[in-house]
């Protein structure tokens, strides 16, 4: 097994073992254990990055909302997710690397000035807007979990953003609105604007949304943990 497979399979043994309560102290010294630069050397595609990341975002998630230490307030910024010699937040692992750094409350359309150099070499050379259909912060308007594998890592972001576009979203043909996920608001530049959220919502749903008003659901953040597709 080369490098990359074996830290592909870290994640995912990783997410796996997190599923079925089983230890996972093996999968994360592993993880402490491989170099900074094996890490960069290693994860040089956008689908290495995305699969990898995907499942470090979805295994941590879970491990720390079972630990009374985190709330919703720090969850996401305490960085205590060790890969490597770094510690890293989740919101690290979403905003700057999966995200190409932009700023969490900027619609995506602000990079983050403030950004590591480490996030930096880390990122993804193109945003995907399909990874917010991929990672699951714990609340009932979450997309659910899935474990993605390098080998169909894009057809699994498509399957996931299909689903999730297909039972989130509510065509009202009379009075020409649609109305669908927050996620599509939150990150708007993500998605390309307007323009290209009534595109993504033409393509999954086969209707022309061109004469249609968009409109975004209240999002649930009543807790939802362990939820596996």
């Amino acid at each position: 097994m080369d490098n990359l497979d074996s830290l592909l399979s870290a994640s995912e043994k990783l997410l796996l073992n997190v599923k079925m309560n089983l230890d996972t102290k093996q999968e994360e010294y592993f993880l402490h254990a491989i170099t900074d630069s094996l890490l960069k050397a290693v994860l040089q595609n956008d689908d290495a990055k995305k699969t990898f990341w995907i499942n470090i975002y979805n295994a941590y998630y879970q491990i720390l909302a079972n630990q009374s230490l985190y709330n919703r307030k720090n969850i996401f910024s305490t960085k205590v997710i060790r890969i490597a010699s770094n510690y890293f937040s989740l919101d690290d692992i979403e905003h700057g690397i999966l995200r190409k750094n932009r700023w969490k409350w900027s619609f995506g359309y602000l990079k983050n000035p403030y950004a590591s150099a480490l996030l930096q070499d880390l990122e993804v050379k193109t945003i995907d807007f399909r990874i917010h259909f991929a990672l699951n912060c714990g609340a009932k308007s979450c997309p659910p979990i899935a474990f993605y594998n390098f080998e169909k890592i894009d057809q699994q972001l498509t399957d996931a953003a299909h689903s999730f576009l297909e039972q989130e979203t509510t065509v009202d043909h009379n009075a020409k609105t649609i109305s669908t996920s927050k996620l599509l608001h939150w990150y708007r530049a993500d998605f390309g604007g307007t323009k290209g959220i009534k595109k993504i919502l033409q393509d999954v749903l086969n209707v022309n949304t061109t004469p249609y008003n968009i409109s975004f659901k209240p999002y649930s953040w009543d807790p939802h943990l362990e939820n596996y597709s």
